[in-house]
């Protein structure tokens, strides 16, 4: 099961980690986008997560998070590190037995566990989030995939949004970027995160967006959710950006599927049967949906353009940005 090219590193990682290469069970795990292969193994009867990077390209190039997994562990934020090689590319973790995490509970500990995420040393800069989305979205709208209709709106709402949006230095701190519930490991007790390949700094809004969309199911959850983040009761202003942020973020969803799973010259792939937004992040927070199934990954892009288009038709676009613009302007 595990690549000839990389089995002596793999004998030496566990031999550095647990005395001996002897492993008496080996179960890959699947889930995810990511590209690296993943597996549970058994030593001295205890289950820990071997992670084995095949790529060797300078993209695929661990050291940009293993610095920033090795901050989180020890903040006790990502699990125990047993293991890490740059060089051969593989890291050893503690394997966290994952149980169901209930939404009430969600909502209450992961805007608390993101406080401290974010409370870290500075992950290095990589990219401008936001205006790198952008490329893909304008890229999703010059090659005309979408119908004119759909399209116009969706760009409008996200260009409002967009504009409105502040770039602020302080809200640039230590950010996963990727907290779809398979990085999210309740073990009964508390959460953990994994999989650190999309870390590095960016806006605060982002993991939070990325969360609300699966634990906020009305609009005062949106308040509560922002009082445990911030440790005070959030105002309109936080409100408001946190809204913004999830605009941005439904359009690069729609612009990173699409750019997956759309065939050139294909036409357009509308479904109006497809599970409503609130439904389908449920099926994902419980397990039901995998998106690394490209019918998942499809109807996952459909799913951020009727969001994107029902808030176009709503007030609180434009209530949100009043919001920021006035607090901008002080």
């Amino acid at each position: 099961m595990i690549p000839g090219t990389k089995l002596n590193a793999v004998k030496y990682a566990l031999k550095e980690a647990f005395g001996t290469d002897e492993f008496s069970g080996i179960k890959q795990v699947t889930i995810g986008l990511s590209s690296a292969l993943i597996f549970r193994i058994t030593v001295k009867e205890r289950p820990y997560l071997l992670r084995v990077i095949m790529r060797d390209d300078a993209m695929a190039d661990p050291s940009h998070y293993f610095d920033n997994m090795k901050l989180a562990a020890n903040a006790g934020i990502a699990p125990r590190i047993l293991y890490l090689s740059t060089a051969d590319r593989i890291s050893i973790t503690d394997f966290i037995n994952a149980a169901p995490f209930p939404l009430g509970r969600a909502k209450t500990m992961l805007p608390a566990l993101l406080k401290r995420l974010h409370s870290l040393p500075r992950f290095p800069f990589r990219l401008n989030y936001i205006d790198t989305m952008d490329v893909y979205a304008q890229k999703i709208r010059a090659e005309k995939i979408l119908p004119r209709a759909i399209s116009d709106e969706l760009f409008d709402v996200y260009s409002r949004a967009k504009n409105a949006y502040p770039i602020s230095s302080e809200d640039m701190v230590s950010c996963h970027n990727d907290l779809k519930p398979e990085n999210i490991i309740f073990d009964g007790e508390r959460p953990w995160l994994v999989d650190w390949e999309a870390a590095f700094l960016n806006d605060r809004y982002l993991d939070l967006a990325v969360v609300a969309n699966f634990v906020i199911r009305k609009g005062e959850d949106e308040a509560d959710f922002l009082k445990n983040y911030f440790g005070s009761e959030a105002g309109g202003y936080h409100c408001a950006r946190l809204f913004l942020m999830r605009q941005l973020l439904h359009m690069a969803y729609v612009s990173m599927f699409i750019s997956i799973t759309h065939k050139p010259g294909a036409p357009f792939e509308w479904n109006e049967n497809q599970p409503g937004f609130r439904e389908f992040h449920d099926q994902m927070w419980n397990g039901a949906i995998n998106l690394a199934e490209r019918e998942a990954k499809m109807q996952y892009a459909l799913v951020h353009i009727r969001q994107l288009l029902d808030n176009a038709g709503s007030s609180r676009v434009d209530d949100a940005v009043k919001v920021v613009s006035a607090y901008n302007r002080k």
